[in-house]
């Protein structure tokens, strides 16, 4: 990150080009020296931040059901024995390379 005594006089193109970077450190957007004094930079981030909540309850988290896992692995070896050859289909199956000397 840039040395903060560089960042106190960034213009605000400055200043926004660097948000992705701010916003991905976790860090506390604003204590950055440049929100301190930008009241354009402070209403930009706080509408960011609407959107940004808006967004997230646009897809509310859902968590998987307590036996997901055990469903997934019960489906694999039916899988496995649905073919009747004990291969899975789902799989092709491999030759072997040639060698050098045209012979496999």
């Amino acid at each position: 990150m840039t040395d903060p005594r560089e960042t106190r006089n960034l213009s605000c193109e400055q200043f926004q080009a660097l948000l992705p970077e701010l916003i991905g450190s976790g860090e506390d957007i604003s204590l950055h020296p440049h929100m301190q004094t930008c009241a354009l930079c402070r209403e930009l981030v706080s509408e960011l931040e609407t959107i940004a909540e808006a967004a997230r309850q646009l897809f509310p988290t859902v968590e998987p059901p307590d036996d997901l896992w055990q469903q997934i692995e019960s489906a694999i070896p039916k899988e496995e024995q649905s073919s009747g050859d004990g291969v899975n289909s789902a799989e092709p199956a491999m030759k072997a390379a040639p060698t050098s000397t045209g012979k496999v």
